[in-house]
């Protein structure tokens, strides 16, 4: 008998050992250089994974695997996160998601600007069947909660329809939302007053919900508008995002300011942070381009009053007088991404339609082209209106997420915004890479985990143990995004190796084809 407890004493002291000496895992990533998203610097080392797990991190030389992928002079990181996408509409088009995945981002976060699905259940259910090559999380959109009990009018709720409203955002919550967002440059939410946006956030609040907002202006009024944003935070007392940071004309250079009301606002004990594409032009509709007015009641509302001669005229001479604001001498800067109604128009600026139609080269001629595409179905649009400086200055801010406030692209079609296929692949090919502007290591932490804590993404966002198996691997030497606004169409390289949930998506710089995607609800679930 005491020889047998010396032997049980002995096993207990040392099963632990021998277990972890037998490890087998199903995929151990080899001699990476790995970044593991803290901004840490690069350490050598292994990646083991079992199912959709990091088990281990360090020397797995003496382990075996059901597979194993030499990362030799590679870096390996946490797949990346893009908080700022338009993902609906596009999911059983691309299931695939190439453009996310080929620029290594395994995580979006959609129903941004405003826009979403409203009944999030049913959202998730039509996920849950499509199968997605991405993890999916959604916010409430306020456009589509205040069209749904109020319509596209310019009106102002009164308190049944506002509790009604406040209703759908609880239970979007409920159901899984991340958050309240709101796109305040578009109909009907351009309508709202902040006391509306205010009691809606406080909807979500109450459910540890974050505020994400497409501000009311991006350029001779950006102040007032992160004033705004900044102060529904802080009346509803949750965390804010402020969506594609940026600014245009006549505030260029001026992107020192705009942070520093950011770092004041966190210096008060807010939490604020900001997203941005890396590129000097936006993307959005035509219909920006319009007064707000306009557009109210949609779109049969808005033709009918452009038949009448008057309201014409008044919406040419409004037009005029925001050109003049807003310092801008043409319409040269926008160009048509896709038009429905006349496919023609796609890849060329307001000015050469103009001039292509025989009109004169002036301001309230290409004001009429405008009003004509409004006519055929309006159009997606390019806009080059930003400066660089103001890009890279906001990059350099620690608080800034890289985001690319893009769909699902189907290959091929229109001449879209190239941030959908290469945001990431920019920042580490140009901006970490060539111009030196940021750290590798730090660039990482922008695209992993600074938007997985902003966004309450448990086990995402780092390389850690017990973390889900999310990862990239790419060449840090050859990273770059091919895609241009000349030719969008292109995916991004240098990306070797994708895994998702610990399931392998990129294989040698192939897509597999896998749909290991998973969904992810908000803490209010």
């Amino acid at each position: 008998m005491p020889k047998l407890k010396a032997v049980t004493l002995i096993l207990f002291y040392f099963f632990p050992t021998l277990l972890f000496a037998q490890q087998r895992y199903d995929i151990i990533l080899k001699n990476g250089k790995i970044v593991n998203g803290t901004g840490n610097p690069w350490f050598h080392g292994d990646v083991g994974i079992v199912g959709n797990k990091v088990i281990k991190i360090g020397d797995l030389s003496k382990d075996k695997a059901d597979k194993t992928i030499d990362a030799t002079g590679l870096i390996v990181a946490p797949g990346f996160i893009d908080v700022h996408t338009h993902i609906e509409g596009d999911e059983k088009k691309t299931p695939t998601a190439d453009n996310f995945i080929y620029d290594g981002v395994t995580t979006v976060i959609t129903g941004n600007c405003g826009t979403s699905n409203i009944d999030i259940k049913k959202y998730f259910n039509l996920l849950d069947s499509i199968k997605l090559s991405i993890n999916v999380g959604t916010l409430i959109g306020h456009n589509d909660v205040r069209a749904a009990v109020l319509g596209e009018g310019a009106v102002t709720p009164d308190s049944a329809q506002l509790l009604k409203m406040e209703g759908l955002v609880e239970q979007a919550m409920r159901d899984g939302a991340m958050g309240f967002s709101t796109g305040l440059i578009y109909t009907p939410g351009n309508y709202s007053k902040t006391d509306e946006v205010v009691a809606l956030a406080k909807s979500a609040a109450k459910y540890k919900g974050i505020y994400t907002s497409h501000m009311r202006n991006e350029s001779d009024k950006i102040f007032e508008a992160i004033t705004e944003a900044i102060d529904v935070g802080r009346q509803a007392k949750m965390p804010v995002e402020i969506s594609h940071f940026k600014v245009g004309l006549p505030n260029w250079n001026r992107s020192d300011e705009m942070i520093a009301m950011v770092e004041k606002a966190r210096a008060e004990g807010l939490d604020v942070t900001v997203d941005q594409y890396p590129y000097t032009a936006s993307s959005t509709t035509l219909n920006v381009l319009l007064p707000d007015w306009l557009l109210a009641g949609g779109r049969d509302s808005v033709l009918k009053r452009l038949s009448d001669p008057l309201i014409h005229k008044k919406v040419v001479d409004e037009m005029i007088k925001d050109m003049k604001r807003r310092g801008r001498q043409h319409f040269d800067y926008a160009v048509v991404a896709h038009c429905e109604g006349d496919t023609s128009l796609n890849g060329k600026n307001i000015m050469q339609i103009n001039l292509k139609k025989g009109r004169p080269s002036t301001i309230p001629d290409e004001i009429e082209t405008i009003l004509d595409i409004t006519k055929v179905g309006s159009a997606t649009m390019v806009f080059h209106g930003m400066n660089e400086a103001d890009v890279e200055n906001i990059l350099k801010f620690p608080l800034t997420m890289v985001a690319s406030d893009s769909g699902i692209r189907e290959f091929g079609s229109g001449v879209p915004h190239p941030r959908g296929y290469g945001s990431n692949a920019r920042v580490l090919g140009y901006y970490v890479r060539e111009k030196h502007l940021i750290r590798l290591e730090d660039a990482v932490r922008k695209m992993t985990s600074l938007p997985a804590q902003k966004f309450h993404l448990v086990g995402r966002g780092l390389l850690q143990p017990g973390m889900f198996a999310d990862i990239v691997i790419f060449d840090a030497n050859t990273v770059k995004d091919e895609s241009t606004f000349e030719h969008p169409h292109a995916y991004s390289t240098g990306f070797k190796y994708v895994l998702v949930n610990g399931k392998l998506t990129v294989d040698n710089f192939k897509h597999l084809g896998t749909r290991n995607g998973a969904i992810l609800r908000g803490p209010g679930y």
